[in-house]
């Protein structure tokens, strides 16, 4: 008998002779430094949601704040459970989580509809509620219905919330108020452009933390850049407290709409989708496949944890991909490193002069930083379609319509004005028709009866006409 026997009913691989990477506790100072990397990584991603949707609202710089230091705090807790969970909570590997950009265009769309701005963040919450607490029962089923969801509809999707976002930053580059005298003045986007331009540069030419954290380092030359403009209003910092606590329905207490809860259901099955991507890539990167139990006990993570944050004045949470890049590269794997980075964004949303420090950033800056932000969630996109099988015409066509789709509210607006208001909500928001459309599509393609040989490769527009190999 060998004299260190296996036992194979451990849930924990941990528990073993060897400690996997994944469960190693680093020195206290390389966690620290290693955990405010992975916070810097998705810092701007966490606070631009907020933005978008406080902006949309109508809220004060003070509010503003109030918003942003809440999603922060919520941050970390959802990054909590996801990292070192609970019962049957949590995948345990090192995600971190954060606002979801895919809620962003369905919440503008709320607010949109609102009789009045104070209502809508009600209405925002009370979905998001239902919508986690609906995905959390679903999470199991979810986790054996993966096969629905295949690279050519995650692909997609995450495409299409870039997309989505792109315009937001071409108006922040233009400046905060459209009906300012310099809204897209060669001020305004020259303050844009060169924060973009920093932001390329250190991109590529720098290395390691620096390079990681190009985008943060943007914003704060950028900013600097922008005092001899005037653009810059250090007002909020001024008006903050050292230390707050997101009280919690601090915008009141949540109202309940149909036509708000399914939007947002929505986007918790794509929220559901790109975290079940983001687990199968990461399990994979750190060593620890992500059988459909881990995907399972994430999935419930991301859907509680969505459902709490709510309360604390938070929007939907979901797995940060950029961090699944840092992860890759510095092959740091420990997920007490990304705990030890909630711990950093609990500690930032406790201290309102901190978060206030985004309210300082010109729009035109955050503009120029967003095409870069932006347009890497729609380059994330295109690499998992590139995964998808692009040869295949059937395949084709799916990414042909349901981009179409998800592009129309983007380009025409107003598309569907002759929609009941209620029916709107939805169609407005290009992420949930496109998601919609390529679920459907990928159903009755590539599930529904026999269909054409998988290996039948022709032009999308020319039936029978064969494409060349491809290696």
């Amino acid at each position: 008998m060998s004299a260190h026997p296996v036992d194979e009913t451990l849930d924990e691989p941990h528990e073993l002779d060897e400690i996997h990477p994944v469960d190693e506790k680093l020195p206290a100072l390389k966690m620290a430094t290693t955990g405010l990397q992975h916070v810097a990584a998705m810092y701007a991603g966490v606070v631009a949601p907020p933005l978008i949707v406080g902006a949309a609202v109508g809220l004060s710089g003070t509010e503003l704040t109030f918003l942003t230091g809440a999603c922060l705090f919520t941050a970390g807790l959802a990054t909590f459970l996801q990292t070192l969970g609970f019962w049957k909570i949590g995948a345990r590997l090192p995600f971190v989580n954060g606002v979801t950009f895919a809620g962003v265009a369905p919440m503008t769309a709320i607010v949109a509809s609102a009789h009045h701005k104070s209502d809508a963040l009600p209405v925002i919450y009370g979905a998001v509620i239902v919508a986690g607490l609906l995905g959390f029962l679903a999470a199991p089923f979810f986790s054996k219905a993966v096969r629905f969801f295949p690279p050519v509809v995650t692909g997609s999707v995450i495409a299409l919330i870039g997309v989505s976002l792109l315009p937001v930053a071409f108006g922040w580059a233009q400046g905060p108020d459209p009906a300012a005298h310099d809204y897209g003045s060669g001020t305004n986007l020259g303050l844009a452009a060169a924060t973009l331009l920093i932001v390329l540069l250190l991109r590529r030419f720098t290395h390691g933390f620096v390079k990681q954290i190009a985008v943060l380092l943007g914003l704060v030359i950028g900013t600097l850049l922008a005092i001899p403009f005037g653009a810059t209003d250090f007002g909020p910092v001024a008006d903050a407290d050292v230390i707050g606590f997101p009280t919690p329905f601090h915008f009141g207490a949540p109202q309940f709409h149909l036509a708000a809860i399914l939007s947002l259901c929505v986007v918790m099955v794509v929220s559901m989708t790109e975290s079940t991507a983001d687990m199968l890539a990461l399990g994979e990167i750190v060593e620890r496949p992500a059988d459909e139990r881990t995907i399972a006990a994430g999935l419930r993570a991301d859907t509680l944890g969505s459902a709490l944050s709510p309360v604390f004045n938070g929007f939907m949470c979901s797995a940060f991909a950029q961090n699944i890049g840092l992860v890759a590269m510095t092959r740091i794997r420990s997920r007490f490193v990304v705990a030890t980075g909630g711990a950093f964004l609990v500690l930032m949303g406790l201290c309102p002069m901190a978060a206030s420090l985004i309210a300082v950033v010109p729009r035109p800056v955050l503009g120029g930083a967003g095409v870069v932000l932006f347009g890497s969630v729609a380059a994330s996109g295109i690499q998992t379609l590139v995964r998808a099988g692009l040869d295949k015409d059937n395949n084709v066509l799916i990414v042909a319509v349901s981009l179409a789709v998800g592009i129309i509210p983007i380009t025409t607006p107003h598309f569907y004005h002759a929609f009941p208001q209620t029916a709107r909500i939805v169609l407005d928001s290009g992420i949930s028709t496109g998601c919609v459309a390529a679920v459907l599509l990928n159903l009755v393609f590539n599930h529904l009866g026999r269909g054409r040989d998988a290996q039948d490769v022709t032009h999308p527009m020319e039936a029978g006409e064969e494409l060349a190999p491809t290696h």
